[in-house]
């Protein structure tokens, strides 16, 4: 006879179908595990690969020439994208600026959802709008240019302290073992695709720091930092060229994006001094001392100031250019560029034409050796394109000024 209890016992069937369920609920992987956005949330957004970075700039030239005044110009090459991501290219994040800290792409891991004083005080981003891309001259993505190959250089070489090196095979030196550098901040690679298409002689020193101007602000903060730099370039000549003493005879600075970080603090120690060229591919941002009023933060910039007025009076060469990208909370490129020209007393004026990589010029402003060129153009592929411009810069300007003794294979 069963027991009250025993007659309430589920049959067989329902026992099994609750192991099942039992079974089938451990097993089930928890919720933020099936929906990737719970997953992620509050999880710090990951940078971009360094090799979405940068572009490296450049298409063929060909109707590539100087403009009446001896500007570069440069006819329909191709521009770079905001697309796929090129090994050795410089990071360009967000929708085609320059990296966070202080001049560059995407914010660093943790801002992107609030930009905080102290980022605004170190700028970091060429645009905050992630504007789709458009139909560019010569369907070319400035971001990923074709490699022109090497001309009368060897591969990069690890040798200097700090970043890497490229050097003519032979030659580039003066019997008493003086040689030309140019040390470019942010995008190596890129800027490489276009240095050698005009270049033959100056050493070309490429330095990555990751992304934001922060980055490269903090490592050059030192001053022995750049000089052991400048040492150990030096080595680097004499052991390829079996000098016994080189030295270097005419130094250029460079930076796209974020990289006039480390120009900035360069620029404020003496071997600043030693500087005599200076080139600003959509690279100077600073901070706002009032952002209503739009007033900048002109501590930031003063080396540049200083800098921009040795080369009005011919005694130093500077080259600066600028996008139309509005970046959030600090000042754009344009805005910076602009501020230096009003310094100078001077007011750029109207100018259209067709550059490099899909860039379209609308402004311009020269004075002795001060030249600023302003471009169209708000998103990524943009931003990327203004490294194309380093060619015509060392065709036009650098080489006649420098004189560098020719490098061969």
């Amino acid at each position: 006879m069963k027991t009250p209890l025993q007659a309430r016992r589920p049959p067989r069937r329902w026992a099994l179908l609750s192991l099942l369920a039992a079974t089938w609920w451990l097993a089930a992987p928890p919720a933020a595990a099936q929906d990737p956005a719970a997953a992620n949330a509050g999880a710090p957004p990951e940078p971009p690969p360094a090799a979405q970075a940068a572009p490296p700039a450049s298409a063929p030239q060909a109707d590539s020439a100087p403009s009446a005044d001896g500007a570069p110009q440069a006819a329909d090459s191709p521009p770079q994208d905001d697309g796929a991501p090129q090994a050795g290219a410089p990071a360009a994040d967000g929708a085609g600026a320059p990296p966070s800290g202080g001049g560059g792409a995407a914010p660093e891991a943790g801002q992107r959802a609030d930009r905080s004083p102290a980022r605004r005080d170190r700028p970091g981003a060429t645009s905050s709008r992630a504007t789709p891309s458009k139909k560019r001259r010569g369907d070319v993505n400035p971001c990923m240019t074709p490699d022109p190959g090497w001309g009368v250089y060897d591969r990069w070489s690890r040798a200097p302290s700090i970043g890497q090196m490229i050097m003519p095979h032979k030659g580039g030196v003066t019997k008493r073992g003086g040689f030309d550098v140019i040390i470019h901040f942010h995008g190596h690679e890129a800027l490489r695709k276009e240095f050698v298409k005009t270049a033959d002689g100056a050493v070309l020193v490429g330095i990555d720091l990751g992304i934001g101007s922060g980055a490269y602000s903090s490592a050059f903060s030192a001053p022995y930092v750049f000089e052991n730099l400048l040492d150990s370039i030096e080595r680097a000549v004499a052991k390829k060229t079996g000098k016994k003493k080189v030295y270097v005879r005419k130094l250029g600075l460079s930076a796209w994006s974020a990289g006039y970080g480390a120009i900035e603090q360069i620029l404020r120690q003496p071997a600043g001094k030693r500087v005599d060229a200076l080139v600003l591919l959509d690279s100077l941002h600073a901070g706002y001392a009032d952002e209503h009023q739009r007033k900048l933060k002109v501590a930031q910039i003063e080396p540049f100031i200083a800098f921009a007025r040795r080369a009005a009076a011919g005694e130093a060469f500077m080259f600066m250019s600028h996008s139309s990208i509005l970046p959030p909370g600090y000042a754009s490129t344009s805005e910076t560029a602009n501020f230096i020209v009003q310094q100078l007393r001077g007011k750029p004026r109207g100018s259209s034409r067709r550059d490099v990589l899909g860039l379209d010029m609308i402004q311009r402003f020269d004075r002795g050796d001060f030249h600023v060129r302003g471009y169209t153009g708000d998103d990524k592929p943009d931003h990327c394109a203004h490294l194309g411009l380093m060619a015509d810069v060392m065709r036009v300007h650098l080489k006649p000024r420098w004189k560098t003794p020719k490098g061969r294979r």
